[in-house]
């Protein structure tokens, strides 16, 4: 029986382990939400870069052309970057037809912590049912990965992957501790995400910041049907349902 489990940081990533399997990198505030809004806005692919050298390496390899390099680094701007980490910098005007580049502290690093995995998307609130629905349909070992916030869980990852945990139709697969605790709490949310992500440290910092319609936007699970995957480096949106 193929197990399912969890991560609670991208530290426990084990790439040995994730080999022949299926993981779901999570980074709801804020690098699996805009990637995914990038995707969604029309960008031809996003491209998740590990550090600020490889987004240089990357700005080398590419050339002038169609790309937008965004993203953060350790929660502060980079300079020579087009734009942040905010999903609201990649609406269709900025991304359409163009390649992304992104950095995040975090949610990145994960996603290339985690390539030996044999097929890899990202999660966030905005796709939860689309993710639940994809996984359904694995016959494999499931992963879900939350990058968590330099070294520490955090607490909107654990919520989303909780979240998937709880939109699962198939029990039979056993679990490691971490997801049959989430899955136990997952059971018993409401839909009040906002609410939810306004909880964590993170997401009272986006408060205190002005950042609540951040927050509001990252909170609407569902809005998405899109089920990125990871090839050849970079996340694209199938062209065709996967599941």
């Amino acid at each position: 029986m193929n197990l399912l489990r969890v991560w609670m940081r991208k530290e426990e990533i084990d790439p040995a382990k994730l080999a022949g399997g299926v993981a779901v990198v999570i980074d709801v505030l804020l690098a699996t939400t805009t990637m995914l809004t990038a995707l969604d806005a029309g960008a031809r692919r996003v491209i998740p870069a590990g550090s600020p050298e490889a987004v240089r390496q990357l700005r080398r390899q590419l050339g002038r052309g169609k790309y937008l390099i965004g993203g953060e680094d350790q929660g502060l701007p980079v300079d020579g970057f087009d734009c942040g980490p905010f999903p609201d910098e990649f609406g269709a005007d900025s991304v359409q037809g163009r390649d992304v580049v992104f950095l995040s502290t975090n949610g990145t690093r994960a996603v290339h912590a985690a390539r030996s995995a044999e097929v890899l998307t990202v999660a966030c609130l905005r796709n939860v049912p689309a993710v639940a629905r994809f996984l359904d349909t694995v016959d494999a070992p499931v992963t879900l990965i939350c990058s968590g916030s330099a070294g520490r869980v955090s607490w909107e990852d654990s919520l989303c992957a909780a979240a998937i945990l709880a939109r699962l139709n198939r029990t039979e697969r056993p679990l490691n501790d971490a997801a049959v605790l989430l899955k136990d709490w997952g059971s018993r949310l409401t839909d009040q995400w906002l609410e939810h992500l306004m909880k964590g440290r993170v997401g009272r910092w986006f408060m205190e910041h002005g950042r609540k319609e951040t927050l509001r936007f990252a909170a609407r699970y569902g809005a998405s049907e899109t089920v990125p995957l990871l090839q050849d480096g970079s996340l694209t949106a199938p062209q065709t349902p996967i599941f």
